[in-house]
């Protein structure tokens, strides 16, 4: 059994306060130099990082569990990201649970096996037998017991309650042997199964304890003072060399590297970064020196997010969960029953004994959980975070899938091709009114106007009184002059007449027009390419049964047919506003399609709250994004928008096995025991090896799609 690394002797002393107090207890003095308050304050400053709590997880060291590898670097200031940091507090304390509850484990079943084996082979006197098997039984009944004793006090009814009372009536029965075997067993299946489970639970946690406790901020006069990553604030410079972890979401103001951003996207490839780029809490610099602008800290990074997102998922219960809780409350008196018209008919103790432990439903229980944390595990790897847990079952019942087109099914790196002016207008003057409103909004294709602007060294101008009208367009003064740019509804809408001139080989373009005061200065033609992936990602969605796929834009009807027919979409809606594309999406619904919309999450944000499941694509770094829909593709790879089917079907086809051989092994083994063919220790061997037999199968969900990464 792995145990938890040791911590440096002095700094896990005084990070422990379970251990600080043991300390004082026993006499030994406190730590000189500090007074209590002081040292507390410390212990605050120093301790790691929460569940729910910003940025600063602390390192995580690669392990092996149950065959799911959690391997995620130590990234510190100053350190290599290769380097193994502390084990969190919460992870050690439940390692050293473990380790406490196989000791008394294995402590008892030697009790227990040597009373046996003594009494088979006359080797001692029986009183001496049965008295370490007595003993053996109950150490190990003790923590079983006592658990059952909680729930009771606690008015919750659980299904271990059946292994407590079939080890006190076996000692009621004085067939101590049974006894400790029973409960030895069962504790040594808990024991397995929770290191098991533990595989996804930890390759989860393992990403949302990725960035690093410390940074190197920059002062202004240029010297380096490390500073705990939670005290890092917008504005913010810091440096980032080589090997270390990123602790904090912010913009590239001096230097080129690559980066590491799989804990982030999934994506494998390390992906360069320069001047101007974004770079995100919890990714690795691996080769050059980074000087970084903060712009998100603590838990508004996007790694805090990604934590909150996934612990909510984790925490959530799918419809099959909910509905074997529900029949919990009448299944326990049931079974006593049946227990008890066995021990009634047949006057064997035996029988009841082992009625008793078979009955207790533990696969049944774990059947749906461990599948969705795989599954959640599996996801997140991958760059896919799914907020709750019944989303994942929805995906596997969709019949229809409405893409929108810019930033989604193309790359959305829009570029300018084309400039139409006015009459009269100079194209210099044109570009640089359109570029000042332009710089104030995230459209793709404002960026693309400002980056041909820039190109032109005519971006200088400010804009003020700035508007952006969601699908139209973006309004604003620049030189005291009212300026328009966006789509021809726009201009018309504002009383600008907009001439039917087409852009010169512009038919497959996308079209923006300019109008200054009134009067229309001219238009730009934006050219896009389909992105990589996109007709794969339709074909296999065709595969996987879904029947109508769609494109909404707002983009012209010639550009979305085009798009459209490339990737073989079965209907298109071009020149549509967001209102308009929710109205699709509730149209689709009250057809009695199950679909799913998939967007950018911007200005299609009311379509991805009103689909059956909303999917938002390249959600990293995107507040909006992250918040609007039920699921967020942290990159922007369309082959994970089948894959999320493809997990939704693997979960519920894993879900339906474990199902089968949970009440398999429940109806053939209370006939066994019924029938007097199964004695109480083969009972509870067979209990869990339907409850093993469960977390392995689940266990595979989480080495799912690892061609993606």
């Amino acid at each position: 059994m792995a145990r938890a690394a040791p911590h440096p002797p002095r700094a896990s002393l005084e990070q422990d306060p379970h251990r600080r107090r043991r300390r004082t207890r026993r006499g030994l003095p406190r730590p000189r130099g500090r007074s209590a308050p002081a040292a507390r304050a410390r212990r605050r400053r120093t301790r790691p990082a929460l569940a729910g709590e910003g940025a600063g997880g602390g390192g995580v060291r690669g392990r092996r569990r149950g065959g799911a590898v959690s391997g995620a670097a130590s990234v510190t200031a100053g350190e290599p990201a290769a380097s193994p940091g502390p084990v969190p507090r919460e992870e050690a304390e439940a390692q050293r649970r473990v380790a406490r509850r196989l000791a008394v484990t294995l402590g008892g079943g030697a009790l227990v096996l040597n009373g046996f084996i003594a009494g088979r082979l006359d080797l001692v006197a029986p009183a001496v037998a049965d008295s370490s098997a007595a003993v053996g039984a109950v150490v190990l009944a003790v923590p079983i017991v006592w658990r059952a004793v909680r729930n009771l006090l606690s008015d919750r009814l659980e299904l271990d309650e059946l292994i407590a009372l079939a080890v006190i009536a076996a000692i009621a029965f004085q067939d101590f042997v049974s006894a400790g075997a029973v409960a030895f067993f069962a504790l040594l299946g808990e024991l397995v199964e929770r290191r098991t489970a533990l595989g996804a639970r930890v390759a989860i946690e393992s990403l949302v304890r990725l960035a690093p406790t410390k940074a190197r901020r920059v002062e202004a006069d240029g010297r380096e003072v490390e500073v705990e990553a939670t005290e890092l604030a917008p504005g913010d410079r810091i440096r980032v060399r080589p090997g270390e972890g990123v602790p904090a979401d912010g913009v590239v103001r001096a230097g080129r590297s690559t980066l590491s951003e799989a804990s982030i996207t999934g994506e494998s490839l390390p992906a360069e970064k320069g001047e101007g780029d974004e770079v995100y809490a919890g990714t690795t610099n691996l080769t050059g020196a980074l000087d970084v602008e903060v712009l998100r800290a603590g838990a508004d990074t996007t790694l805090g997010k990604v934590k909150q997102l996934i612990l909510a998922a984790e925490a959530s219960r799918p419809p099959v969960a909910r509905i074997i809780d529900r029949y919990v409350a009448w299944y326990l008196p049931t079974v006593l029953m049946i227990a008890f018209v066995i021990l009634f008919f047949t006057r064997e103790q035996v029988r009841f004994v082992a009625a008793l432990v078979v009955a207790c439903p533990t696969a049944l229980v774990l059947a749906t959980p461990t599948a969705m944390v795989a599954a959640l595990s599996c996801a997140a790897r991958l760059g896919i975070l799914i907020k709750n847990a019944s989303d994942l079952e929805v995906a596997s019942r969709l019949t229809c899938v409405l893409f929108d087109k810019t930033g989604t099914l193309t790359s959305g790196a829009l570029s300018v091709v084309r400039l139409l002016p006015a009459e009269g207008c100079d194209p210099g003057d044109v570009l640089r009114f359109a570029a000042a409103v332009a710089g104030r909004s995230n459209h793709p294709a404002s960026r693309a106007v400002v980056a041909v602007a820039e190109e032109a060294g005519l971006s200088g101008a400010e804009a003020v009184d700035v508007e952006e009208i969601p699908g139209l367009g973006v309004a604003g003064r620049v030189d005291g002059r009212e300026v328009l740019l966006g789509r021809r509804t726009l201009l018309e809408r504002r009383g600008v007449e907009v001439p039917a001139a087409e852009l010169p080989g512009g038919e497959a373009l996308s079209r923006i027009d300019v109008a200054v005061d009134g009067r229309w200065w001219g238009a730009f033609g934006l050219e896009d390419s389909v992105r990589e992936g996109a007709g794969e990602a339709v074909a296999r969605l065709r595969e996987l049964g879904v029947e109508r796929i769609s494109i909404m834009t707002g983009d012209r009807w010639d550009v979305a047919r085009k798009v459209g027919t490339e990737l073989g979409c079965d209907d298109v809606a071009a020149e549509v506003l967001p209102q308009e594309k929710l109205e699709l999406a509730e149209s689709a619904r009250a057809r009695g399609e199950r679909i799913a919309v998939v967007g950018d999450g911007v200005n299609d944000a009311p379509a991805l709250a009103a689909g059956d499941l909303g999917i938002a694509m390249g959600a990293a770094g995107s507040d909006v994004a992250i918040g609007s829909a039920q699921v967020a593709l942290m990159n922007n790879d369309l082959r994970r928008v089948p894959f999320l089917i493809e997990l939704s079907l693997a979960s519920r086809r894993v879900v339906r096995q474990n199902l089968a051989v949970g009440v398999g092994l429940l109806a053939v083994g209370l006939a066994l025991a019924g029938g007097g063919y199964l004695t109480p220790v083969w009972a509870i061997l067979l209990h869990n090896l339907g409850s093993l037999f469960v977390v392995f199968n689940s266990a595979r969900l989480i080495r799912l799609g690892e061609s993606l990464g």
